[in-house]
């Protein structure tokens, strides 16, 4: 796909691009990174405003304060790479961007890692998921060898063997998925009992259905929870009297052949961004009303009050 397939102004006029950013990160007018304030004015430079509260004054523009800040990227690109990575349902690499822009690779890397640092969501003002009547699956699986293995103590500083489901050397992806609702997955350094045990602990409502397979990581934690209901996949049971699992694999199975496909190599210090991208096209998807118009709006607003410094790929 050529980037003149992208018959949007916003693809190609800077000023088009700079109303469109606005508008998508200040709907209510331009506001300052700096105090918050909504009063400021326009100065000669094209783009960047004054914020006229007496105690601040600091200029700014629609890149201050976000993942785009002292980019020397066009707007009209950061459209691009924006809307590239919230439509392309298993992912959109780097060296795609880099083709369509016609820039240095570097540069096409730095814009996607900042546009997945956006759609990334974490903190403490995140709601657990499920609630009363809602069930919640919660799975584990394994992507990749990796790069510095964890030791085991009980092994004398010797690298963990394999032991009940969990490849040796394998890194570890957990994910809790709402039935018909978000997802929100993570890459721990290990996926023992007390790591799973802690996560589902802190993210899942205790009001909660619990759906999971047969593993005994969740036998403990299970019994926090409104109900505990398991298949058994190793005696070829899948689904029984709507007990399943089959919404977080397929979660899983959509991550890995974007892994697989499209990306084809991810360093595990970057694991944790690519899950976040992955979790958001999820969790904007269209069976829940958002199209990509929606969650390119959305990352662009979650790139508020985030940078990341590195510049290198790795």
């Amino acid at each position: 796909m050529a980037r003149n397939a992208f018959t949007d102004p916003v693809f190609h006029d800077e000023a088009a691009a700079k109303v469109w950013f606005e508008a998508a990160r200040w709907p209510n007018g331009p506001v300052c990174p700096k105090c918050g304030s909504a009063k400021h004015y326009a100065t000669k430079k094209l783009g960047r405003y004054r914020c006229a509260a007496a105690t601040c004054r600091k200029d700014f523009t629609v890149q201050t304060g976000t993942v785009m800040e002292r980019s020397h990227a066009k707007l009209i690109d950061w459209a691009l790479a924006f809307h590239l990575a919230a439509s392309s349902k298993k992912g959109f690499s780097a060296h795609q961007l880099h083709r369509e822009l016609g820039c240095q690779y570097n540069t096409a890397w730095f814009m996607f890692h900042r546009v997945r640092e956006a759609m990334r969501r974490g903190g403490l003002d995140l709601p657990p998921l499920g609630g009363e009547g809602q069930i919640v699956e919660a799975d584990e699986t394994y992507f990749g060898q990796q790069e510095n293995p964890q030791l085991s103590p009980q092994r004398y500083g010797q690298p963990y063997k394999k032991r009940g489901r969990g490849p040796a050397g394998k890194r570890a992806v957990i994910a809790l998925v709402e039935r018909g609702g978000n997802v929100r997955s993570f890459h721990p350094a290990i996926a023992d009992g007390n790591t799973v045990n802690k996560i589902v602990r802190e993210n899942i409502a205790h009001e909660t259905r619990l759906h999971t397979d047969e593993s005994k990581y969740y036998v403990k934690v299970g019994k926090d929870f409104a109900a505990h209901e398991t298949v058994a996949h190793s005696r070829g049971e899948y689904v029984r009297d709507g007990v399943h699992t089959n919404t977080v694999e397929g979660f899983f199975s959509i991550f890995k052949r974007g892994m697989r496909g499209v990306y084809q190599h991810c360093g595990e210090k970057h694991l944790h961004r690519y899950l976040a991208e992955f979790d958001f096209r999820y969790n904007y998807r269209a069976s829940l009303g958002y199209n990509d118009k929606d969650r390119t709006i959305a990352a662009v607003r979650g790139g508020e009050g985030k940078r990341l410094t590195y510049h290198q790929p790795h």
